[in-house]
């Protein structure tokens, strides 16, 4: 089984989570699977929200024109399997609130049309990225954009306010699965059985987060699942979608 593999890291980044807007709005602490499908999206040219928004304005739901699939680089991309791994201590990420203003002259109805944004972002945020190989045409052209430096549209972290860095791209090999040894990625939590004794001659760690994993087909809500980042040993013996490269595991999801 092969793999394609990169380092993707940026100076910042912001995944705002949608649910959280009394203060402030915060980031999830890693990039999610589709946000990391729009950022690949975008380097092979495909089309996000925006275009499937302006697509369908001015029609009527339900109508023969009206299209009520997902965006496209979701619809062409949601089947690829990917494994991310933070390279950060623990897997977490520093984070600092960044105040600024939206003076645009709509955003706000406060005196003067100015609003006050508080924004959580993540500083020097990176990762390792592995692209499953299942023969897609999909997969073929991202390998080929990513081996050959190339993008459509400029690839950032959740924002445009954060452009990201894209290195070290390879073709790996990818083995089997490695028994009683820990998951070097995130994985969900529900799939993997982990070991409740810490491991020997290091500092036992567990973060977890609730991540969006996809995307609603009805109104394109995130749909989430608990995602697990641990040096705790797995105890299952036969798993799908985890595989072994240069001595560690990594699970796809």
């Amino acid at each position: 089984m092969k793999a394609v593999s990169f380092i993707l890291s940026g100076k910042t980044a912001c995944f705002r989570k949608p649910d959280v807007n009394v203060f402030a709005y915060f980031t999830y602490n890693n990039i999610h699977k589709p946000a990391l499908l729009g950022l690949l999206g975008a380097i092979i040219g495909l089309g996000g929200h925006n275009q499937l928004c302006d697509k369908n304005r001015g029609l009527k739901k339900g109508s023969l024109s009206y299209d009520d699939g997902f965006p496209e680089f979701y619809e062409k991309l949601k089947e690829l399997k990917v494994a991310i791994t933070p390279l950060a201590p623990h897997g977490y990420f520093s984070k600092k609130i960044q105040i600024f203003n939206n003076s645009v002259g709509y955003a706000s109805f406060e005196q003067g049309g100015n609003l006050v944004v508080r924004e959580q972002w993540l500083e020097e945020p990176s990762w390792q990225i592995m692209i499953l190989d299942d023969e897609s045409e999909a997969f073929q052209k991202i390998s080929e954009y990513l081996l050959g430096g190339k993008s459509v549209f400029i690839p950032y972290l959740g924002k445009n306010d954060h452009p990201a860095k894209i290195d070290e791209v390879k073709i790996v090999e990818l083995l089997s699965f490695i028994h009683e040894q820990k998951v070097s990625s995130l994985f969900e939590e529900n799939k993997l059985q982990i070991v409740k004794f810490p491991p020997r001659g290091e500092l036992s760690y567990y973060f977890k987060e609730i991540s969006p994993i996809h995307l609603n087909e009805q109104h394109h809500f995130y749909e989430y699942t608990s995602l697990v980042f641990t040096n705790h040993k797995i105890e299952n013996e036969n798993i799908e979608d985890v595989f072994s490269y240069e001595g560690n595991n990594y699970a796809f999801i």
